[in-house]
C-alpha cells in the first residue's frame, strides 16, 4: 500500500489519481496509524516551508515519519516542497526541517547577467542525470518535467544528487539517501515523463 501523506499541502488528489491508474493501493491520510501500515510514501507538497514544517507538526505527524523513514527504511518520494522537507532548514522563514538530508533550502540568486530569469522558476524543463538510480529508469537527459519553485536544495554531498536541472545555474533536481527521493519537479503534472517516474518508484 503506497500512503500520498495528508498534511494540508500539496496536490494529493491528482497524485493519488496517477498511482491508482498503475493498478496499485493508495490512500490519501493523516492518520498515523495508516502511515505505519504503508509498504511505501509519497509526501507532496505545495506552499511555503515554514507552513509545511507547522503543518506536519501540528498533525502529530513528524514521529511516525521518522520512525517509518529513518527507523524502518520505508522507500519515501518527496515531491517539490515535500522534497524541501527532508532538508536541514531552510531560508523561507529560517526554520528547521525533517533532517533526513545533509542538505539545505535556498533561495535562487542570480547576479546582475541573469537578472531576465524570473522567480519562481515556472514551467517546463529538462533534467541532466549526474548518478544513476532506478527512479529514473528508461528516462533520460531529454526528459522534461513542470517545475514551479523560488527555492531549491543545495546538497553538501555531490553523490546524494541523482539529476541537475538549469536555471541561471544547475540546482539538484532529484536526490536520494538510502530509501528517501526528492524531486523538485511535479511528475503528476509533468505528462509521460511524470509517469514514468512514478510507476518507477512504485515498482522499484
Amino acid at each position: 500500500m503506497i500512503v500520498v501523506v495528508d498534511y494540508g499541502m500539496g496536490n494529493l488528489g491528482t497524485v493519488a489519481a496517477k498511482i491508482k491508474k498503475m493498478d496499485t493501493s493508495v490512500v490519501i491520510t493523516s492518520n498515523p496509524e495508516e502511515i505505519s501500515k504503508a509498504d511505501k510514501l509519497i509526501l507532496p507538497g505545495v506552499g511555503s516551508f515554514k507552513a509545511g514544517m507547522e503543518n506536519l507538526r501540528n498533525r502529530n505527524l513528524i514521529s511516525i515519519l521518522d520512525k517509518k523513514v529513518v527507523g524502518e527504511k520505508t522507500p519515501i518520494l518527496g515531491i517539490c516542497l515535500g522534497m524541501q522537507l527532508f532538508t536541514k532548514k531552510s531560508e523561507e522563514g529560517f526554520v528547521d526541517g525533517l533532517g533526513w538530508i545533509d542538505a539545505e533550502t535556498i533561495r535562487f540568486r542570480f547576479n546582475d547577467s541573469q537578472n531576465g530569469l524570473k522567480i519562481p522558476h515556472m514551467g517546463w524543463n529538462t533534467i541532466k542525470i549526474k548518478n544513476s538510480h532506478p527512479l529514473f529508469t528508461n528516462l533520460g537527459d531529454q526528459s522534461r518535467f513542470y517545475f514551479v519553485h523560488s527555492y531549491h536544495v543545495l546538497c553538501e554531498h555531490p553523490e546524494n544528487i541523482i539529476a541537475e536541472t538549469e536555471y541561471g545555474y544547475l540546482f539538484p533536481s532529484a536526490i536520494v539517501k538510502e530509501n528517501i527521493l526528492g524531486v523538485q519537479f511535479h511528475p503528476e503534472r509533468s505528462h509521460k515523463y511524470g509517469i514514468k517516474l512514478l510507476k518507477n518508484f512504485v515498482e522499484r
